[in-house]
C-alpha cells in the first residue's frame, strides 16, 4: 500500500486523529513521521537507526521550512481580523489548510522514497514509535503513545 493511502486510512480510524493531534500539540511530535513509521511497521519495512535519523532530519527540516509556518498562519486566522471580511479570511484559511496538507503529503512521499522494500522482520509498534520520538528529539514513552498505539493497532 502506498504511504499516502495508508496515512489517510489510518488517520480516519477512530481515535487516531485525536491521538496524533495531541502528540503534535502537547508533545511537539511530527505526525507525518509517526505515520511513516506506522506504515513501515505494517508493511514489514526495516528501519535501522541511520534511516530513522535521516528521516527525522528530513522531517524536521521540512517542518521548519513548510509545514509549521503554514500551520501557524492557519491557526492565527481562526480569529477575526476586522475590518477583513470573515468570508475572505475563512477562504484564505482553507487555502492554507490545503497547502499544509499538501506539504505533509510531500513529506510522506519523500519518506516513502527513502524507505526500503518489505522484509520478513516485524518490528514492535510501541518500540518503533518510541524510537521515532527519540529520533525527533522529544522522547516519549508508551504512556504518552498509548492512545495512538491502541487506535492504530
Amino acid at each position: 500500500m502506498r504511504l499516502w493511502d495508508f496515512a489517510l486510512a489510518t488517520y480516519a480510524r477512530p481515535g487516531v486523529e485525536a491521538a496524533c493531534l495531541a502528540l503534535q500539540d502537547e508533545h511537539g511530535q511530527c505526525v507525518p513521521l509517526m505515520l511513516w513509521r506506522l506504515w513501515t511497521v505494517a508493511e514489514g519495512r526495516p528501519v535501522d537507526a541511520m534511516l530513522l535519523a535521516g528521516a527525522a532530519e528530513t522531517a524536521s527540516a521540512w517542518e521548519d521550512a513548510a509545514t509549521a509556518p503554514l500551520r501557524d498562519i492557519r491557526r492565527k486566522l481562526k480569529r477575526r481580523f476586522p475590518p477583513v471580511s470573515d468570508t475572505a479570511r475563512a477562504a484564505l484559511r482553507e487555502d492554507l489548510k490545503a497547502a499544509e496538507l499538501r506539504a505533509e503529503r510531500l513529506l510522506l512521499e519523500t519518506l516513502e522514497a527513502l524507505s526500503p522494500g518489505p522484509a520478513s522482520a516485524a518490528a514492535s509498534l510501541a518500540e518503533a514509535l518510541e524510537a521515532v520520538t527519540r529520533a525527533w528529539g522529544q522522547p516519549l514513552g508508551r504512556a504518552e503513545l498509548g492512545e495512538l498505539i491502541a487506535a492504530a493497532s
